[in-house]
């Protein structure tokens, strides 16, 4: 049997955001390497992704990338990681959930919301159970936690579908909290 070994981080690929965005995608680099967990992200160099994969990669931790072709030139790809190049974004959603046992999720855009929502529509469809946590230290994903209340009190999903989602307040709690629900599996 094994533990958390792998984890996706979906974060914003934007260079323009604040100091302190930047510093959390460090930290959780850092806290995955430190915990012998690969991190699997989208590949990118610039913004929260491009920080993740470098604080993860000078703590010595194993990273892997994965980005679509047309993104090559976008999100300027990390070069100092592996990478598989995909087709295009559906092939490079799948890979990531197929790297991974479980997600955080860092501030971030459209994008980030868009891939978190969809493995959270996946697990909501019975077809994984991989946990789910979203890093907030300063209320940045707030509003998206009172949606979802609103979305369970409206009866458009179970109550059962809270314990997918952990609200953090640390990349150290986000991954003490995936550690607890993560599911045994065989090697």
């Amino acid at each position: 049997m094994k533990y958390l070994k792998s984890v996706c981080v979906y974060c914003g690929s934007s260079n323009t955001v604040g100091n302190g965005y930047l510093t959390l995608a460090d930290r959780i680099g850092r806290a995955l390497a430190e915990n012998d967990i690969r991190l699997v992200y989208g590949g990118g160099g610039v913004g929260l992704m491009g920080a993740c994969a470098r604080a993860a990669t000078e703590a010595g931790g194993d990273v892997l990338g994965i980005m679509p072709l047309f993104l090559l030139q976008k999100e300027r790809i990390f070069e100092d990681v592996p990478h598989e190049i995909v087709d295009d974004m559906h092939t490079r959603k799948q890979r990531m959930f197929d790297e991974s046992d479980a997600f955080v999720v860092l501030p971030g855009g459209i994008g980030t919301l868009e891939e978190a929502v969809e493995m959270l529509s996946w697990a909501r469809l019975g077809l994984h159970q991989k946990p789910m946590a979203f890093v907030d230290e300063d209320g940045f994903w707030t509003p998206f936690f009172e949606l979802i209340e609103h979305i369970i009190e409206g009866q458009f999903t179970p109550e059962e579908f809270r314990h997918l989602l952990i609200h953090a307040q640390s990349p150290e709690t986000a991954l003490e909290a995936l550690h607890s629900r993560m599911i045994l599996v065989k090697d």
